[in-house]
């Protein structure tokens, strides 16, 4: 073909691509209107197909998606952490449906429902006094916060549990960026699960029942939710680290009983963060 000049690198080329930077040449056709149609339909589509490939990889083997980027695999599959956003946003898009908040709690939950009310009761009484407010004036404030904090601060618990990984498995010295990408791809499969039990929640409000407010309910989702982080690590775990045998099976319990702990930890971090910037 004939040579043209690369907008980018400045260098004449004879090949379709610039070699360097990726570059086509313009074409006319580019910037009219069908040109520009066929290009947005065009990047749609690629990115809706590797969307639907990552989440594929990520539901139906679980570890093998971390394994492929560590391996280099990258281009047919979403980066974890572009992926954990989108899992983010699907969450909590599907939450703001709903009456449930499943991370950032009210501040009436912090004062009376929630394993630290006995705490949050005197900051909250001390926060007031300095601020010369009333627990009336100030509930709206805080509560519009702490659901704003809860969604940009949710990597928070991926990287509290990604240094917790390297204790799990002190043996497989593996460098940081595992642990990273091992619970960057955990978490977004938990927001996933969280997106399946708001909907159950909510179609049982649609059905007449009491949704989360019904412990029974309540209880349920939780054992599922706890269930599916069990699973996924059972399995992720053998692939990413080569676990096998009891320690195995110990190393998942601790693990999963150290995701809700991590929860509970986002929810008063959550607390201590937006009382002390409202």
């Amino acid at each position: 073909m004939p040579g043209w000049a690369c907008p980018t690198c400045r260098k004449t080329v004879t090949t379709p691509f610039c070699s360097q930077c990726g570059e086509r040449p313009v074409q006319p056709r580019d910037l009219t209107l069908p040109g520009l149609t066929k290009k947005f339909f065009n990047a749609l589509t690629s990115i809706d197909s590797k969307l639907m490939r990552t989440l594929a990889l990520l539901l139906r083997r679980p570890g093998e998606l971390t394994v492929a980027y560590l391996d280099g695999r990258r281009k047919p599959y979403l980066a974890p952490l572009q992926l954990f956003l989108l899992a983010n946003v699907l969450f909590f898009a599907i939450q703001s449906f709903t009456s449930i908040n499943i991370f950032g709690a009210s501040i009436e939950s912090h004062l009376h429902q929630q394993d630290w009310s006995a705490v949050a009761g005197p900051l909250v009484e001390q926060r007031l006094k300095e601020t010369r407010s009333t627990l009336a004036a100030y509930a709206p404030v805080f509560d519009k916060a702490v659901v704003l904090n809860a969604k940009s601060l949710i990597v928070l618990m991926a990287v509290a549990f990604a240094l917790l990984l390297p204790l799990a498995f002190f043996r497989s010295r593996r460098p940081l960026a595992t642990h990273v990408i091992f619970s960057l791809h955990l978490y977004t499969f938990l927001l996933l699960v969280f997106c399946l039990s708001l909907v159950v929640a909510m179609l049982d409000v649609w059905f007449g029942g009491a949704g989360l407010n019904s412990a029974w309910m309540d209880n349920v989702l939780s054992v599922f939710n706890l269930a599916a982080c069990a699973v996924y690590l059972y399995v992720a775990t053998h692939t990413v680290y080569g676990a096998v045998g009891f320690a195995r099976g110990v190393t998942v319990v601790l693990l999963a009983i150290s995701v809700a702990a991590i929860v509970l930890g986002y929810r008063f971090v959550l607390f201590l963060i937006t009382l002390y910037a409202t």
